[in-house]
């Protein structure tokens, strides 16, 4: 089968592989769709970040470059392992990436997206979104009943913005704020508008990614190039400031501005995957009693959010910019969104 394999900074090839099969307690997934991740882009360019090294294999799988991508992808259901139950051929499914150990304290507390040997499929080994068929086991396939698998491969990414969002701990009615009108920073205010924020409000300079946060869940778009954002937001509010913020872009000055724009005694969530240390004044913080929490990816998230876009509540079709087989996928899929990334959100291969 072929499969989009990363074998170090720039260098993803197109490889023939041996088509995996699943043994007891797994699935094999035809995989039909799978979108590109700032995580992907961030391999490509940057990396090895989180693909694991021959000198230092993943703990869990033994994986090591050259590793296969792809972690946000759907398919149907091809073949089933021994003890598999719930699961019939031919079913659509989205797959939760993840490898974990079961055994740390996260694990155990069923914080598994935290697991202290955190590993992603698509990102630690062989099995990956970008092929032909993945092997995972049962645990983190979910059917997707009448979804189409191009809505469900944008199930992981939302999960994402769902999980920050449930995290902050956002009451029904309250404001947020989302700084970053990017892929997550969409998905973000989306998730906030469908469980319940009484204003959602976003940030972002970027003309084209402004344009895109009304149908995502915006109730406000606010250009920090032509407003103080911090007094815009308070004017918003009635002097309050944000009950909630979320910071989406990986800069120190976005992760600034949304702590100065939260109310005092508030929660700022930062959901970006920083690509340098951040400079902050912790003052900041302290002064307001702010509560600054990181999110990271999703933990018994997937149905809830499969739901959300089952019962019409969250279109994802709104966020697919771009469709490309998996032969293109380093000069329309990777290139693309690095050379134009303002004007994409998510461009979704088709192995």
């Amino acid at each position: 089968m072929k499969a989009a394999r990363f074998h170090g900074r720039g260098d993803i090839r197109i490889d023939d592989l041996p088509e995996p099969h699943p043994g007891p307690g797994q699935v094999q997934i035809a995989v039909e769709w799978c979108g590109i991740c700032g995580t992907d882009l961030h391999e490509y360019l940057d990396g090895p970040i989180f693909a694991p090294t021959p000198d230092a294999p993943h703990p869990l799988t033994g994986g090591a470059m050259p590793i296969t991508l792809g972690h946000e992808f759907s398919g149907v259901v091809a073949e089933l392992g021994s003890g598999v139950t719930g699961l019939r051929e031919g079913d659509r499914v989205v797959v939760e990436p993840y490898d974990v150990c079961g055994h740390c304290v996260a694990c155990k507390a069923g914080r598994y997206n935290i697991c202290r040997s955190l590993g992603f499929i698509g990102l630690d080994g062989d099995q990956g979104g970008f092929a032909e068929k993945a092997v995972v086991d049962q645990r983190w396939v979910h059917p997707i009943g009448n979804l189409t698998t191009e809505q469900g491969a944008l199930i992981e990414p939302l999960s994402v913005g769902y999980h920050a969002a449930k995290l902050s701990g956002l009451r029904e009615g309250e404001t947020a704020a989302v700084f970053g009108s990017g892929p997550i920073g969409l998905v973000t205010a989306a998730a906030l508008r469908a469980i319940g924020a009484g204003q959602v409000i976003v940030v972002e300079p970027a003309a084209a990614r402004k344009a895109k946060a009304p149908g995502a869940g915006a109730h406000t778009v606010l250009d920090p190039s032509e407003v103080d954002v911090g007094e815009a937001i308070r004017d918003l509010t009635g002097g309050a400031g944000a009950d909630v913020t979320f910071e989406c872009a990986g800069i120190d000055a976005v992760l600034a501005s949304a702590i100065a724009s939260t109310k005092p005694g508030g929660t700022c969530v930062n959901v970006s995957i920083w690509g340098h240390p951040a400079t902050l004044d912790v003052n900041s913080l302290v002064l307001s009693e702010i509560s600054l929490i990181g999110s990271l990816a999703y933990a018994n998230r997937h149905p809830d959010t499969i739901r959300l876009v089952q019962d019409g509540v969250v279109d994802v079709e709104q966020f697919i910019t771009g469709r490309i087989a998996l032969d293109d996928i380093v000069d329309r899929g990777f290139r693309e969104l690095i050379d134009h990334k303002e004007t994409n959100v998510k461009i979704l291969v088709h192995p």
